[in-house]
């Protein structure tokens, strides 16, 4: 293993801060907005081509705000979704660094849109810990995509085989099994030793 791809969301990232529970959770009480209006109005509509770059997040959000809560700024939305969707796993950083010491080269693989992901980078500051992100608006693709896990692998600049992935999703983990990473599903309380074997 030269390379090890980490997925954010459900592995290095879990909810919120305070108490690890979901990020919308309490955006009703908080800031007066719907959360079933947010993603008929919002996800179900514009997500699929913000989260492949093919459209910024913010004028459709903006549009969308308009019309379910126009009391509420597009920027004041963001700042509490990244803030509240940014409870990080210490254990498996702390790990990761001491990997990355070894020698082993780590990167996140995800897929997110662009301004989260400058976010957990720059703002979560995990740019210290990690070579790069590859991230699905970037890239253009997402995963389970064979050519996110293609793209990944020709920018990174090894083999595939080289490279080992965690991620919580199954089918992702299937499809970089596919493209031949050591890929393996992680769970909730997992250590990454034992995820590594």
């Amino acid at each position: 293993m030269k390379v090890l791809m980490v997925d954010m969301d459900g592995v290095l990232v879990n909810g919120r801060p305070k108490d690890g529970l979901p990020y919308f959770t309490d955006i009703e009480k908080d800031l007066g907005l719907p959360l079933e209006r947010l993603q008929k109005e919002f996800f179900a509509v514009y997500w699929p081509q913000i989260i492949i770059g093919e459209r910024p997040i913010e004028p459709a959000l903006t549009a969308v705000l308009s019309k379910i809560a126009p009391h509420l700024e597009t920027e004041t939305l963001l700042r509490y979704w990244f803030e509240n969707d940014s409870r990080l796993d210490e254990k498996l950083l702390t790990d990761l660094s001491l990997l990355r010491r070894s020698g082993v080269s780590i990167y996140l693989a995800t897929n997110q849109e662009h301004r989260r992901a400058a976010w957990l980078m720059n703002e979560l500051g995990l740019s210290e810990h990690v070579e790069g992100i590859f991230y699905s608006a970037k890239l253009g693709c997402k995963k389970p995509s064979g050519q996110f896990f293609r793209m990944a692998t020709e920018i990174a600049e090894v083999a595939a085989s080289e490279i080992a992935f965690i991620d919580d999703s199954a089918e992702n983990i299937e499809a970089a099994q596919r493209y031949g990473w050591q890929a393996v599903q992680w769970k909730s309380g997992m250590a990454l030793k034992e995820a590594l074997g």
